[in-house]
């Protein structure tokens, strides 16, 4: 898989775990645990892209 489409299926999967936890926050009686779970959770992908968007964007020295 080449990084742009590794990149690709973070950023979808991130924006996923954004509905859901949208979703999760309108519906009354939600599982505070269970958003708070997405919610570290998509802070990791986040993180994740960030990485590997810093570490692709440096240049290499041969």
């Amino acid at each position: 898989m080449s990084m742009q489409a590794h990149l690709a299926e973070l950023e979808k999967r991130h924006k996923a775990l954004e509905r859901q936890i949208e979703t999760e926050l309108t519906h009354p009686g939600g599982d505070d645990l269970h958003v708070a779970e997405l919610k570290r959770k998509k802070l990791a992908l986040k993180e994740e892209i960030e990485r590997l968007r810093s570490q692709h964007a440096k240049p290499t020295l041969h």
